[in-house]
This record gives C-alpha cells, sequence and structure tokens, in this order.
C-alpha cells in the first residue's frame, strides 16, 4: 500500500485542496493512472480542479521522487505512488494493465561486470510482459 499522503505530510509540502485530491487519487496498491484518469477521478472529488493543476501537481510529485513515471511501449504515461518500495512491473501487452511485481533477487547483482563496459549501474529497471487474465480469457 502506497503511503503517499504521509510521506508528503512529513516533507511538509503545502497540501492545498488540489494537491491533496491528486495525492489522494494516486495514494493505493498498484495504481498505475494516467495523467487524464488523474484528472478524471480528482474531478470527481473537486470539480474546480483544472487539467493544468493535475499535469503540474504530478510533475512537482515526480521531481520530488514521491512518485514515477511509469512509461510502457507507446502508451500514456502512468503515475506510480509506490516509489519507495524498489520493485518491477508487469504488463498486459494487450490492455496495458500494470501490476508492481517484487522478485526475489538483485537484478543488479545479475548483471556480470563483463556486460557493464565500464559503467557504474546505479539502478535497474525490468518490466515483464505478457497477458493479464482477462485478455487470456477473451
Amino acid at each position: 500500500m502506497s503511503d503517499l499522503l504521509e510521506r508528503l505530510r512529513g516533507r511538509g509540502w503545502r497540501m492545498t485542496a488540489q494537491r491533496r485530491v491528486v495525492a489522494e487519487v494516486l495514494d493505493g496498491e498498484h495504481v498505475h493512472l494516467t495523467a487524464d484518469e488523474v484528472h478524471a477521478r480528482a474531478v470527481a472529488k473537486l470539480p474546480e480542479i483544472s487539467r493544468a493543476t493535475v499535469y503540474n501537481t504530478l510533475g512537482e510529485l515526480v521531481s520530488l521522487g514521491e512518485v514515477l513515471e511509469v512509461a510502457t511501449d507507446k502508451r500514456a504515461k502512468r503515475y506510480d505512488p509506490n516509489a519507495h518500495r524498489p520493485h518491477h512491473h508487469l504488463v498486459c501487452a494487450q490492455c496495458g494493465a500494470i501490476r508492481d511485481v517484487h522478485p526475489n533477487g538483485n537484478p543488479l547483482a545479475d548483471l556480470p561486470d563483463t556486460e557493464r563496459f565500464g559503467f557504474t549501474v546505479s539502478d535497474v529497471e525490468v518490466t515483464y510482459r505478457g497477458l493479464c487474465p482477462n485478455c487470456t480469457s477473451a
């Protein structure tokens, strides 16, 4: 479960009504919404919130490192509040559904020194692709 609201309060982030709504919409487990989906859900809670405010708030949250921007193929970017627990993503190649996964092991350690080409590797992003149960049965 994401603890986005608590993390933002702990940082002393100025919690306007608009920012709070965006954070509330993003808070949760396996949340990977597009900016338009965040806006639609935010409008349901706070009708006067503008698209620009949602986009600006998402940009701020990404800059703060509190939300991850996830790009899968040529689909719209999605926003993941699970920024402080290392994880990978499982993506449905048909409908684009995304789930957070936490496999055992360290993918950084799996890359042999001979394959690093002198790079100092600091981060790994792994995306597993396949079909979700809904698309498999369709």
